[in-house]
């Protein structure tokens, strides 16, 4: 979709008495799942194991200093 038909989209599913700020904001959510979902495609993911692997890796070296 392009991003005038996206915009159009999400205007017609909003309330009229919707405020600016809602708008920007659910065109924010819209961007940022869109590049999650380019992410995926591109295979720029992670398992939530891998995940919780850095964590713990980050976090035990920042207790460690």
């Amino acid at each position: 979709m392009e991003a005038k038909e996206t915009v159009r989209a999400l205007l017609n599913r909003l309330p009229d008495d919707c405020s600016l700020d809602e708008v920007l904001y659910h065109l924010y959510v819209l961007q940022e799942v869109a590049k999650g979902r380019a992410d995926v495609e591109a295979g720029r993911t992670m398992t939530h194991a891998e995940v919780a692997e850095q964590f713990f890796m980050k976090e035990t070296a920042t207790t460690e200093r």
